[in-house]
């Protein structure tokens, strides 16, 4: 995986005031192989619905992925004829690469591509991208599969969709609906900051990049868009489903060890309503508790059946010792992503030894119990065994998360980083 980005995190967003950008506000990306047949019609087509409709400077930029005909010379034609059309020669094939190289070196704070079949209808092109415009939104996509898009394909292009949208959700828990229409944008300053992270250079290349977009929690706009299946498409549906499959995999290990810092994709402080400060209430103490809650829970069901296991071979004290710390390996990992926010693999070590000093306090307090119940009835059920740590661990649950949140997982923003932040707060109300 790729982690050569800047640290600090990305600006807030602002509207994008055309007179003050210089460079045409929208970029759109052709990728193109051995398209000499339909490249002409679509770039016209294209260009002549941007002259028409959208309200920004443009640019269509044609690229070419190593393409063996007459493509190239057909791009250079356009770009010579058209003032807003370019084109750009790649000697290697991929469509993540060719994507990744036009928008990392383009100056247009809007970046966008589309198929060169223009199956989806161009009226869909401006909502695509207003919200990037307007500082409401990262990324953009079009969906085939919203309530209220009109679609025309065949059942095995459906069903293959469909299917492969389903594993997205399961397997990497993606809430996006529709990750393979070829009909998306992105902002720039979150294209630099993202594109270095995305390994495939693809088709796999737009579901990489929502992913880890969604999971940095950066706002994806979905627009419902008509569609129309091209019968000629050149694409191996064959090899592209399972090249995508190994991504899933891939992607999905990367985010399971940490190995990704998306803490570098984050908004400032403030940007975020629910990151606001209320006074009165500690910043981001609900969600927090809800995390913790949801971890605790499921750390619980875990002990008790791992202590029901090892019971089977073991003593009590063993058992309970073993299913403990077993689970509050897991429990700290968990809530170090899910409940604090915390991303990457720094401070990785320290974090869970800290936790096994949290699961010590914890493995006394269940111990303690389970000690006082043999002094008190000699030799108790199994169920009261269970019921005594049960409260034992509702007690030590309490005293878990304020020692996390106190100690493990801190929040290390300084009295002079709130000052600052309450004045910048402040001066944007000015304005």
């Amino acid at each position: 995986m790729r982690t050569d980005t800047p640290w600090s995190t990305l600006p807030a967003r602002e509207h994008l005031l055309a007179a003050a950008v210089g460079a045409p506000v929208l970029d759109i990306v052709i990728p193109v192989y051995n398209e000499e047949k339909d490249l002409e019609t679509c770039v016209l087509r294209l260009h002549d619905h941007l002259a028409r409709t959208f309200p920004y400077g443009f640019r269509i930029t044609v690229a070419d992925n190593a393409s063996t005909d007459r493509t190239p010379q057909v791009a250079a034609g356009l770009a010579a004829l058209i003032p807003e059309v370019r084109s750009y020669r790649l000697e290697e094939k991929g469509r993540g690469r060719a994507l990744r190289t036009v928008w990392s070196h383009s100056d247009s704070p809007v970046l966008a591509y589309m198929d060169v079949d223009l199956s989806t209808d161009l009226n869909a092109l401006l909502p695509l991208v207003a919200p990037l415009i307007s500082g409401h939104s990262d990324l953009a996509i079009g969906s085939r599969l919203a309530r209220s898009s009109r679609v025309v394909r065949g059942s095995k292009r459906e069903f293959i969709s469909r299917a492969y949208n389903l594993i997205l959700r399961s397997s990497l828990a993606a809430g996006f609906s529709d990750a393979q229409c070829g009909f998306k944008a992105i902002r720039r300053e979150v294209a630099q900051r993202l594109l270095p992270m995305v390994e495939d250079t693809g088709w796999f290349f737009d579901t990489e990049m929502l992913v880890l977009a969604e999971r940095a929690g950066l706002r994806i706009h979905e627009v419902p868009v008509d569609w129309v299946d091209d019968p000629d498409s050149t694409v191996h549906i064959v090899r592209t489903a399972t090249d995508d499959l190994k991504g899933v995999w891939r992607v999905g290990r990367a985010l399971a060890t940490g190995a990704l810092p998306l803490d570098r994709l984050a908004r400032p402080f403030g940007d975020d309503p629910r990151d606001r400060v209320v006074p009165g209430v500690p910043r981001g103490l609900a969600r927090q508790l809800v995390g913790f809650c949801v971890v605790g829970a499921l750390s619980t069901l875990v002990y008790l059946a791992l202590y029901s296991l090892f019971r089977l071979g073991v003593g009590p004290q063993f058992a309970n010792a073993a299913a403990l710390l077993v689970s509050a390996v897991a429990n700290t990992a968990a809530n170090r992503r899910l409940t604090f926010g915390v991303r990457g693999r720094g401070g990785a070590v320290r974090h869970q030894a800290q936790g096994l000093v949290v699961f010590a306090i914890g493995l006394a307090l269940t111990s303690g119990s389970l000690a006082a119940l043999g002094t008190a009835s000699g030799s108790a059920s199994h169920g009261t065994e269970l019921a005594v740590l049960i409260a034992a661990n509702l007690a030590a649950t309490v005293l878990r998360f304020l020692l996390f949140r106190a100690w493990v997982f801190p929040d290390r923003r300084t009295d002079h980083q709130d000052a600052r932040e309450g004045a910048a707060h402040e001066l944007r109300n000015v304005r």
